[in-house]
């Protein structure tokens, strides 16, 4: 468990720093406090992890699960969100808890990272937990709706691990509404090969292929959502936008990556 949890932890560098980057270039979301965690912690990323191209997904990517979270959360005024594998995330300050109790859960010794930069307030608190037994659910007095995102988690959990912890999620809300980006089977064969998480330390993720393959009696699978919408492909320009467009946002880059919303029936 604790090698495991090291290296895991590990890998939120590489969505910190292509957060700071896209920031900086302005481009598909403000971040300043990756800007400014980046530049304090000045970890050494090497290889594919530090790839701009890389940058760029992981700017589109966290744009699409903040404009959905905000778009979740207008029309669920009462309801709890919960960012599960937070990492150094700031999403809690790009969208704002609007006066939603918001959850940011990841490993102790992130979470323990995460204090020296965040500071917790009557809407906001971190939780240390591991989505793999779902104890800190116990320390959540909210059982109404649940607003779940899981941006960069699921690839880390077999498909058991992660029936679990959404069986855990309706066990203790009424109300659950998760996204969640998965890798397919595929792209975890490939990351054996070729996969910027390995600069880091992690060998071993697993993909879904069906979204179904999550559903139960009172958890279905929703809909599919667009990992690299135009809109922010656009913002890209000339030479740039082409090579992004043909390589990570065709065809073949939905082979490898998904985006799913579920709910609690």
């Amino acid at each position: 468990m604790g090698e495991y949890m090291n290296s895991v932890n590990k890998t939120l560098y590489i969505p910190l720093y292509g957060k700071a980057y896209v920031s900086q270039k302005g481009l598909f979301l403000e971040d300043k406090k990756a800007e400014q965690i980046w530049a304090q912690e000045g970890f050494s990323l090497k290889g594919k992890s530090k790839s701009k191209w890389l940058a760029y997904y992981m700017g589109i990517r966290a744009a699409v699960f903040d404009e959905w979270l905000k778009e979740q959360m207008a029309a669920e005024p009462n309801a709890t969100v919960l960012h599960v594998g937070c990492g150094m995330d700031s999403r809690v300050l790009r969208v704002g808890t609007r006066n939603h109790k918001w959850y940011d859960v990841d490993f102790d010794q992130v979470i323990t990272e995460r204090k020296r930069y965040y500071d917790e307030c009557v809407d906001y608190r971190m939780l240390a937990g591991d989505v793999r037994d779902c104890n800190w659910l116990k320390n959540l007095q909210e059982h109404g709706h649940a607003l779940v995102v899981m941006e960069g988690v699921s690839m880390y959990l077999t498909a058991q691990e992660l029936q679990e912890f959404t069986a855990n999620l309706c066990a203790h809300f009424e109300k659950v509404t998760l996204l969640m980006d998965c890798y397919t089977v595929l792209a975890a064969k490939l990351s054996k090969y070729k996969n910027p998480i390995k600069d880091v330390g992690v060998h071993e993720v697993y993909g879904i292929d069906e979204p179904e393959v999550l559903q139960s009696d009172n958890f279905v699978y929703v809909k599919e959502h667009a990992m690299t919408p135009q809109k922010y492909i656009d913002e890209l320009k000339g030479v740039e936008k082409f090579i992004f467009k043909t390589l990570y946002a065709g065809g073949f880059s939905k082979k490898l990556y998904r985006l799913f919303e579920y709910k609690k029936a």
